[in-house]
């Protein structure tokens, strides 16, 4: 089983960056379901997306959320190839495959600002584009905010510290706090498609694994959600229940 380069950098600071938090209307929201699945209908394999070659994790989990939204909205997977991957990674990174594996890291935040405003390649030859309608970070100390932006949005963009012991081939099924004091081995990102009372339902190298709530706690360091105009256009939800103009007016400041 193929391991995960990990890739991300720590978590940047972005003052023009849009937080959930802020918005006063979330704290009338009702509490969010105990359960929410978008992922155990799907494919055991998602493909690696280059992320077991090149440290291009945080790009190989938004075309695992397109993959979600896609499946979820329309009942058929957008799988797109890997040179679509790769092309994300490097326009982020500046990575070329001349410079040789397993490349730069990447910040969460700088592909989220990428895709927003330039946009990740789909299709052939990647002649299209998907951009989203707007991301904004969630409080992940916050489980309520967070198990409602994967209820609302599909997934949640989740990037944590990896402890040593679960990097090992094959990767632990279940992701659990194993040692109080564990080798932090570096940064990865991943996609969360679903969560119950255990923990939440990951994906990582186009695989599933459980995190426990406990797991996802100590090691989570940021968390995003993403809005998706194809999944609000099917599901009719949104983040936080904001108006896609709100949305549209969080990201100004980003989009310059």
């Amino acid at each position: 089983m193929s391991l995960p380069k990990l890739g991300l950098m720590a978590r940047g600071f972005n003052p023009t960056l849009p937080h959930l938090t802020a918005h006063p209307a979330r704290r009338h929201l009702p509490p969010p379901p105990d359960s929410v699945d978008w992922i155990s209908k799907m494919p055991g394999d998602l493909g690696a997306m280059l992320n077991d070659q090149v440290n291009d994790c945080s790009c190989a989990a938004f075309y695992h959320a397109l993959q979600v939204w896609s499946f979820n909205a329309t009942g058929a997977i957008q799988t797109e190839p890997d040179s679509n991957v790769a092309a994300l990674y490097a326009a982020v990174s500046g990575y070329q495959p001349t410079d040789g594996a397993p490349g730069p890291e990447c910040s969460m935040q700088d592909v989220l600002i990428h895709i927003a405003k330039t946009g990740a390649p789909v299709g052939p030859n990647g002649t299209g584009v998907n951009k989203l309608a707007a991301f904004l970070e969630i409080d992940h100390r916050n489980l309520d905010d967070l198990k409602r932006t994967v209820q609302e949005c599909g997934v949640a963009y989740v990037g944590i510290n990896v402890p040593a012991y679960i990097h090992t081939s094959p990767m632990p099924q279940l992701w659990d706090i194993e040692q109080d004091n564990a080798q932090i081995i570096g940064g990865h990102a991943v996609i969360a498609a679903g969560y119950d009372a255990q923990g939440l339902q990951v994906v990582s190298v186009g695989k599933t694994y459980k995190m426990t709530w406990r797991f996802f706690s100590k090691y989570t360091h940021e968390a995003y959600a993403l809005a998706d105009a194809s999944w609000i256009d099917a599901k009719r939800t949104t983040p936080g229940g904001l108006s896609l103009r709100t949305l549209e007016q969080q990201m100004r400041a980003l989009k310059g």
